[in-house]
């Protein structure tokens, strides 16, 4: 049978949906870090919103986020995943910052609840169905076409293709999302080669 792959969000796509936010609003505040964290890290949703401000450490470069016990993990040991500093709105260490201090968040989960006020419920841990409502609110809201072909899952698979269309290999690749099996990862990188040197690009019509 064939798995159905999510419809990878792409970094063009990632720019039109945070750009279209009001960060000004708290519960934008928080999708803008959701979808910026989850893209550049590739996490899995279960692996993002279990986040705990503690496993959060930035410095000047970046941040580094720990990635306590996941689906890859057997041992438990967890593993350590970096993100640059962006110059943009699709920065994921700014979003992070910014929403953590609008939320007044300190400690416990990076991801809560925001209520019809706006206010953080705090220690109110997202699930990770409500990472894949973001996506899907989001992007319709920014008035992208495929928004109904996305899932939770299309910011990783995101990741995995933008960074396959960008020449990086699969073993980078699967340093950042924690995939353990080639055969995925080699999907999407076969999906960006459909697009990369495609022949009609050549005919200039």
């Amino acid at each position: 049978a064939m798995q159905k792959k999510a419809q990878p969000l792409l970094f063009e796509s990632l720019k039109t949906v945070v750009t279209a936010l009001d960060c000004e609003k708290i519960r934008d505040a928080r999708d803008r870090a959701i979808l910026c964290l989850g893209f550049m890290t590739g996490l899995r949703r279960s692996e993002l919103v279990a986040l705990d401000v503690e496993d959060l450490s930035c410095s000047r470069g970046g941040m580094t986020v720990h990635v306590r016990r996941s689906k890859g993990d057997q041992v438990g040991e967890g593993r350590d995943v970096v993100v640059f500093r962006g110059s943009g709105e699709t920065c994921p260490v700014a979003a992070v910052e910014a929403w953590l201090v609008a939320a007044g968040i300190t400690t416990g989960p990076v991801f809560v609840g925001v209520d019809r006020l706006g206010r953080p419920r705090h220690q109110k841990r997202l699930t990770d169905q409500v990472v894949r409502t973001v996506v899907k609110e989001r992007a319709r809201a920014a008035g992208l076409e495929e928004f109904e072909k996305l899932s939770g899952h299309s910011l990783r698979a995101g990741l995995a293709t933008q960074a396959a269309l960008n020449g990086a290999n699969l073993r980078d690749i699967a340093k950042q999302t924690g995939h353990r099996s080639e055969k995925i990862l080699s999907g999407y990188i076969r999906d960006a080669d459909l697009w990369r040197n495609n022949v009609t690009e050549k005919l200039g019509f």
